[in-house]
Order: C-alpha cells, then sequence, then structure tokens
C-alpha cells in the first residue's frame, strides 16, 4: 500500500491541510455546520453531517477531519460528538478508505483513516462511557485492521493508541480480548519491528525518497529535515510504547501470557525504552515487572537468564524506572518456586541497595530488600542450605553483618567507642589516600576496605566518600563490577534529591566500561545535574570529560543505532555477495577500528584517571 501513497508537491496544497480557520460558501458544509449559533440546531446538524459522510466524495473530508482532530485533543472528555455519532463516522471512514483504494488514493484522502484512528483514541482516553459508545459503533474492527499494516506505520501508530484505551477501559476491554490472540502476536511483532520500519522506510532515507504524506503528518506541513527526523524519532518511541501498553493491559488481566512470555520477546523487551517522556508508559521494564507479578510469569523470566540480569543492571542505575526493576527481582525472590532460580545472580546486586531509603516516593525499599533476602538466612547460616554461588552467600552473609549484627553491637556501644571507630575510620582513609596518589593502588583500596569495616553504621557521610573512593580504585584497576557495586553503595548512602556527584561520574565509567550505554548516559545526566545544583551559578558549563561522555552514550543509545548497524552489516553482506575479496577487507578494516577504539579508550582512561586523583 505505501508505494502507492500519492506524493503532493504543491506547497499550498499541505498549507491547507490544517487551515486554523476553514472558510467556505456552502452552507450545507461541515464548517458552516460547525458556525451555527443556535445549540438544536446545530446538533441534529452535526448528527447528519457525520451520517452523510462516509457516504459522500467531498474534497474537505480532510478539513473536516482536521478540525475533528484538534477538537478531540484539545477536549477530549466533551460529550457533543461522542454522543453525535462520531465513533460509527471515523469506523466507516476507516472502513471505505482500507475497502476502495481508488478512494483512499484520490487527492488528500490517504490522510482520513489516520485521522479518524486519531479521533477515537482522543475521545475514547479518559471517558469509559465514550469507549463503550465506541465499541458499539464498530471501531474495533478497522483498528484491527489498521494495526495489520494495510496502509502504513503511522496509522499503526494511532491504531494501537486507539486500541490500547479501549483496552484499559473495564467495560470494553472483553470487545478488544475477542481478537486476543492477533492483537498479541501483532503487538509483540510491531514492538520488536518497529524501530527498524521506521528506520527503512522513513529515518533512513534521502529526503527526496521520503513519502510526502509522511513527512506533512510529522511536521504538519512545516517540513524541515532536522524536524522531520526528530519527530519521526518521538513516533517510532511512541509506536513501541503503544505496543508495550497494550500488551500490559492483557499482562495485567492475566490474559495470554503464555503468548507474551516467548523467550526470544522477554529478551528483546528488557532493551525497549518505550516512552521515557511519559511516567505512565509501562516501558520494556513496566511490562516485565507486570509479568512478574503473575504466576507464569515469574516463572518465564527466571528462565531466562539475560532477562534477569537486566533487571540487575537497571535496579543499580539512574534510570526512572530503577524501582520498576527492584519491584520485579523482589517478586521473584518471593516466590519459593522462583527464589532459588535467581538468588545466586540477584543476592549480591540487591546488597549494594539495602541502604537504600526510597526510589520515586517508595520509602523503605532498603528494609524491603533485606527482609525478602534474609527470609531464610537461617539455613544458610547454619548449613541447612547452600547457595550454587559462593559471592551470593557471601553478599547474604555480609547484610546479617551490617543491618542486624553490627547494629545491636553499635547499640551496646558507648559514645566514646562510637567516637574513636570514627576517628579511626578517618585515619585508615587518609593513609588510602596516600597510598592512591602514590600510585599504590590495591594498597589504597585494602586500607578503605578496613575504614569501611570500622566505620559506624551511622556516620553516613564518612561511609559514602569510603565506598565513592574504593570505587575509583576499582576503576583504575578495571574492575567494574566492584566499581559499580561501591558506586551504589555510595549512592544508596546519600539523599535521593542530592546523590553523591563523584559516584555518579564513577558508575557511569564503570557502566561503560561493561557497555552498559544506556546506564551510562542516565548517570552522566544525574552527575551533571547534581554539578548544577551545587554550584548555583547562571555560568555553569558542563566539563568536558562529561561532556564527551554524553556524546558518546547518546549516539550509542539512539533509538535507531541498532536498526542503522542492521543495515551497514546488510550492505557490507551484498558486497561480500559480489566481490569476495571485500570480506578480508572488511576483517582488516574491523581489526584497525579495533585498535584505534582501544586507543582512544585508553586515552580516555588516563583524562578519567586524572580527574579523579582528588580523592575525598
Amino acid at each position: 500500500m505505501e508505494s502507492q501513497i500519492p506524493e503532493i508537491s504543491n506547497s499550498k496544497r499541505i498549507q491547507k491541510l490544517l487551515p486554523s480557520t476553514p472558510t467556505c460558501t456552502d452552507c450545507s458544509c461541515f464548517f458552516c455546520t460547525m458556525s451555527e449559533t443556535d445549540p438544536l440546531v446545530r446538533r441534529a446538524k452535526i448528527s447528519h453531517c457525520l451520517k452523510q459522510m462516509p457516504l459522500r466524495d467531498d474534497q474537505e473530508h480532510v478539513l473536516a477531519l482536521s478540525s475533528l482532530w484538534k477538537i478531540a485533543m484539545t477536549k477530549p472528555n466533551d460529550p457533543e460528538f461522542p454522543c453525535l455519532g462520531i465513533f460509527r463516522c471515523m469506523a466507516k471512514l476507516i472502513h471505505k478508505g482500507l475497502r476502495n483504494k481508488g478512494w483512499l488514493l484520490n487527492s488528500q484522502n490517504i490522510y482520513i483513516p489516520y485521522y479518524a484512528a486519531h479521533i477515537i483514541g482522543s475521545y475514547t482516553m479518559n471517558k469509559a462511557k465514550f469507549a463503550e459508545k465506541a465499541v458499539k459503533s464498530n471501531v474495533v474492527g478497522p483498528l484491527i485492521e489498521l494495526l495489520r499494516g494495510k496502509i502504513s506505520w503511522v496509522e499503526q501508530r494511532v491504531s494501537l493508541r486507539a486500541l490500547g484505551h479501549l483496552a484499559r477501559h473495564e467495560a470494553t476491554f472483553e470487545a478488544v480480548a475477542e481478537h486476543e490472540e492477533e492483537i498479541i502476536e501483532l503487538a509483540i511483532h510491531i514492538a520488536s519491528t518497529c524501530l527498524y520500519e521506521v528506520h527503512d522506510k522513513f529515518v533512513g532515507l534521502e529526503e527526496s525518497q521520503r513519502l510526502e504524506y509522511h513527512r506533512n503528518l510529522l511536521t504538519r506541513g512545516l517540513g524541515g529535515l532536522e524536524l522531520e527526523n526528530r519527530k519521526a524519532e518521538e513516533w517510532a518511541s511512541q509506536v513501541q510504547c503503544w505496543s508495550l501498553y497494550l500488551l500490559d493491559c492483557f499482562a495485567c488481566k492475566e490474559r495470554s501470557l503464555r503468548l507474551i512470555c516467548k523467550k526470544k520477546f522477554l529478551k528483546d523487551v528488557c532493551a525497549m525504552w518505550g516512552g521515557l517522556a511519559n511516567p505512565k508508559s509501562p516501558s520494556g521494564i513496566g511490562l516485565v515487572r507486570t509479568l512478574c507479578h503473575t504466576k507464569i510469569g515469574r516463572e518465564s523470566i527466571a528462565d531466562v537468564e539475560e532477562v534477569v540480569e537486566n533487571l540487575c543492571i537497571v535496579s543499580r542505575s539512574s534510570d526512572d524506572r530503577q524501582h520498576l526493576a527492584i519491584d520485579s527481582l523482589l517478586q521473584l525472590l518471593k516466590d519459593s518456586i522462583t527464589r532459588y532460580k535467581v538468588i545466586d545472580t540477584v543476592a549480591a546486586v540487591l546488597a549494594d541497595l539495602v541502604e537504600h531509603k526510597g526510589v520515586r516516593g517508595k520509602l523503605k525499599v532498603g528494609e524491603s530488600i533485606v527482609r525478602t533476602l534474609l527470609q531464610d538466612y537461617h539455613k544458610i547460616k547454619y548449613c541447612e542450605l547452600r547457595l550454587k554461588s559462593e559471592k551470593a552467600e557471601k553478599a547474604l552473609r555480609e547484610i546479617w553483618d551490617l543491618k542486624v549484627d553490627r547494629v545491636k553491637r553499635e547499640s551496646l556501644m558507648r559514645e566514646q567507642e562510637i567516637r574513636e571507630k570514627e576517628t579511626l575510620a578517618r585515619v585508615l582513609k587518609q593513609e588510602g589516600n596516600k597510598r592512591f596518589r602514590s600510585g599504590k593502588i590495591e594498597e589504597a583500596a585494602m586500607k578503605y576496605s578496613e575504614a569501611i569495616d570500622v566505620c559506624p553504621v551511622k556516620a553516613r557521610k564518612e561511609r559514602i566518600v569510603l565506598h565513592s573512593n574504593r570505587a575509583q580504585c576499582y576503576l583504575v584497576l578495571r574492575d567494574a563490577d566492584a566499581a559499580i557495586s561501591d558506586a551504589t553503595r555510595a549512592l544508596s548512602l546519600s539523599h535521593g534529591s542530592c546523590p553523591h556527584g563523584k559516584s555518579l561520574w564513577r558508575r557511569s565509567q564503570a557502566f561503560d566500561m561493561k557497555g552498559h550505554a544506556k546506564e551510562s548516559l542516565m548517570d552522566c545526566l544525574a552527575f551533571i545535574r547534581s554539578r548544577f545544583r551545587s554550584q548555583k551559578t547562571k555560568r555553569f558549563k558542563i566539563p568536558y570529560y562529561a561532556a564527551r561522555m554524553l556524546n558518546k552514550q547518546m549516539s550509542a543509545t539512539w533509538l535507531f543505532a541498532s536498526a542503522k548497524s542492521k543495515r551497514s552489516i546488510k550492505h557490507v553482506d551484498e558486497l561480500d555477495e559480489v566481490k569476495g575479496h571485500y570480506q578480508v577487507d572488511v576483517r582488516n578494516m574491523r581489526k584497525v577500528t579495533s585498535r584505534k577504539k582501544a586507543g582512544k579508550e585508553s586515552q580516555m582512561g588516563q583524562e578519567q584517571k586524572s580527574i579523579n586523583r582528588d580523592h575525598e
């Protein structure tokens, strides 16, 4: 269908697509009806107009729908149009466009299905009674037709949005669920492939190759390559977001869990950001969390090691959905069936968060982690139970010592003894600083460890510095996992609204070493925000090293990065098929690129080392 979409070359016709004040001399047209002052007459005319619109071929249909689209967007709770038959009119227009290609490809009619689906989604967004009217007007069938990709990806976007709103309301969920299996499979497919689709069908094309129809919808007739690319990225993210939202509606009702919990999709879904700008969007991690609240979902996720590891990574990051990852891991640990499948991987990670006060308004997160991890610690303590991982057992022993034994011991100490321990911890820290500056990094890390062991639990500020300094030692030693662990512990001890800046930067570097670009980016952004708050000056400048990291990770996490990479690889493979000797050249080129990258990383490491040399 996309190849048949006509291009519009006349810029004046494009400008006319969405006029702010449509004018007309025909008293029977939609705009004259809208200008009627008598409310009763106006309602009767609107009702008649909506009934006649699908039956007539009128060039003003697009103008009428664009006006209705504006009204629906600005007044989605206004009952006037939903009560006068707008849903039936929109359903018939979509159906007409899908069944009559000649009509659809005539003039501006190609825009009509997009606007019709958008209007349905806007009016069903908030009001359940509007959603019920929409279902009774048979909108579900035409929306599913658009979801199948009968026209293009832009119509899939608005059909996903509309179906998501219908599925969210209790009264209309079953009407959507009548097509459950097909909708689930389509939503999974779209969520997994939409970024490649948008890149291949729009972003990756030359300006002259792009469909004029898509360009006009994206930019509202304003044009400009930069604006087009920015809006295409936003819309592609929304396509993925609404796909996940629709799947989440079914998962919340524990429907089609076997279809959603396919191993390949679970691996893919964790990497789906899915609309970070919208806190209500479930995102990939949000869908996983919903699944973790179901028995089938927990068992499926516990069997996929990559998903559990991804949850662990997000739980120790500045990601806006950190709390969703933590809650998912806790649900897996609370289930007696899945607990011992994941505890070897999860225990050491959550151990770094046991002193976390709260995430996004969720208070006492650390206490919940402690209770969940130590619920059967007595079995491990008295050798009734052995875990597969010694690291996990060690983490549980450390949690018990920190949150139980040390608290009891220090509660029995006199104030004088507590002060002596604090003084000793400061002395050991200074010794560690001296060794670090003299290049004895391993010895410095050992001194910081000794200081951490003697430092009182209540001395949070001192412990923040000790963990952060030791994290820097591990960075220099290229032990990224240990650096992430210590930086996370420092950040857990610091106040959530004012996190420890150096720890954020050090964890950003450690994530970069591990190749976790998204988490490194989030920590880098949080570090820049902390610097801005602390300096409180209008002339604040982002440090060069932070700007360099920011640029690197933004390129790596670009929404279409994987799609572009896949296209490049495909292009190279095509060349290889034509000329076999290109294979050797490509391999040599990759080796050279790898050496250059290693050299650059080494240089960056030296710069970061000099930046962080001044320990606190």
